[in-house]
């Protein structure tokens, strides 16, 4: 089994450099008038919205990971009124569990975990801050990008209109949170409030795949046939079939998301000469497949996989996408999940549908390539790269005539699946 690395990079931000001293811009110091009593506590003075504001405007290219750096101390004493921290040493996660509850208050909690639905103002102030899972790291200029796709605006208007907007109410928001804890018994220093968090069930333990105690090996063959990359998916090429994680909808992801659904919806995208979408390939064709076999804002059966066209990807050698439907909403409709066993049914009906196209290409289809499929939708990423590799090994045992393609954007991730691709 071998191991390629393929680089990345990212532009710049167009904004202008950054200091730990913005966060100190000035402000109305304090809100006037007698600090309100309730629940028998008393709510301390708290900073103007202005001042939270600008302190805001400062966090906003750097995001979260500047909390350490820029230490907005208006944002930090609204964290400490609203029983979010103590105020020594963990104010950074003070402010972002603040900041989180101001969103949830200007959405009404109809939020979704993946900012795709929702009240607008929401969904853009999540995008703006990376408030999102898996989007804490992504950069400033992409972080907009996504805010601004949320009004159907170009970054430069959003910045000079919405974003505004965005930031003022935000501000607002984590105000009245840090009022409404007053409300009832003061919570403990470093507790998230029940008002401002909801409940998280803990998760039932993800069992581990089949063991196989007797019986012949894997083909010593088939293990060399399967190759693991550090890449973006949409990246490699002449690779016959590359798979796509779903949702069960078959709703494809925003092609401004880095996740595995999105690269691929967009890279497979034609384009003009001016490089405006003319044809959306991908989410196209699966529409038209809904249609066609009367599913159309139906869920399909967890494990389906649905095939379409490479659409411009056909450039990079590819010839088949495999949209496998594997992440089910959760009950409470904010997000998803991945049954591990509904990931291995995927890889089966990944291989099943490759082996009944195969001969109707020339040459005729001989490789696949895995994501990481179940990763970030509740299944640990160990777990999703054990039951992946599980299932394709399976596969091959069967056909050893496949090549197998594993691919990850992470090394660390990429590790896992290498790993889990070695064992016996």
């Amino acid at each position: 089994m071998s191991q390629e690395t393929h680089p990345s990079s990212s532009a710049p931000e167009p904004d202008g450099p950054m200091s730990p001293e913005t966060s100190r811009t000035s402000g109305p110091a304090e809100d006037p008038g007698e600090p309100p009593r309730a629940g028998g506590r008393t709510l301390p003075p708290l900073p103007g919205a202005e001042r939270l504001a600008a302190e805001l405007r400062a966090l906003r290219r750097p995001g979260l990971p500047g909390l350490r750096t820029l230490r907005p101390e208006a944002l930090v004493r609204v964290a400490v009124a609203a029983g979010l921290c103590g105020g020594s040493g963990d104010e950074a996660a003070g402010v972002e569990m603040l900041l989180k509850a101001g969103v949830r208050h200007l959405g009404g909690r109809t939020l979704s975990a993946d900012g795709t639905r929702g009240d607008p103002l929401a969904r853009a102030a999540a995008h703006t801050f990376g408030l999102l899972p898996d989007r804490r790291g992504v950069s400033g200029q992409e972080r907009r990008k996504a805010a601004a796709a949320v009004y159907g605006v170009t970054s430069e208007r959003f910045r000079k209109s919405q974003e505004q907007e965005v930031i003022a109410q935000l501000a607002l928001a984590v105000l009245t949170v840090a009022r409404s804890a007053v409300t009832g018994p003061p919570p403990p220093a470093t507790a998230v409030p029940e008002e401002v968090v909801p409940s998280v069930r803990t998760p039932d333990p993800v069992p581990d795949p089949p063991a196989r105690l007797t019986g012949p090996p894997l083909p010593a063959a088939a293990v060399h046939r399967v190759t693991v990359h550090v890449a973006s998916i949409e990246l490699l090429r002449d690779i016959d079939i590359l798979v796509s994680s779903e949702n069960i909808y078959l709703e494809m992801s925003k092609t401004f998301r880095s996740t595995v659904s999105g690269s691929l919806r967009r890279a497979a995208a034609i384009r003009d000469e001016a490089g405006e979408t003319v044809d959306d390939v991908l989410a196209r064709e699966l529409v038209e497949w809904m249609r066609a076999h009367g599913r159309a804002g139906l869920p399909v059966r967890p494990g389906t996989v649905v095939p379409t066209s490479p659409g411009a990807l056909a450039e990079r050698g590819v010839r088949r996408i495999h949209h496998a439907a594997v992440a089910s909403p959760t009950s409470d409709g904010h997000g998803y999940r991945v049954d591990p066993h509904v990931l291995a049914e995927a890889v089966s009906a990944s291989f099943r549908l490759a082996r009944a196209e195969r001969d109707r290409y020339d040459p005729p289809l001989s490789s696949l390539c895995f994501p990481l499929l179940g990763a970030g939708h509740g299944l640990p990423p160990e777990k999703a790269a054990r039951w992946l590799c599980w299932a394709v090994h399976e596969e091959l045992s069967r056909d050893p005539s496949w090549t197998v393609h594993l691919v990850a954007q992470r090394p660390e991730l990429a590790k896992l699946l290498t790993a889990a691709s070695s064992a016996p």
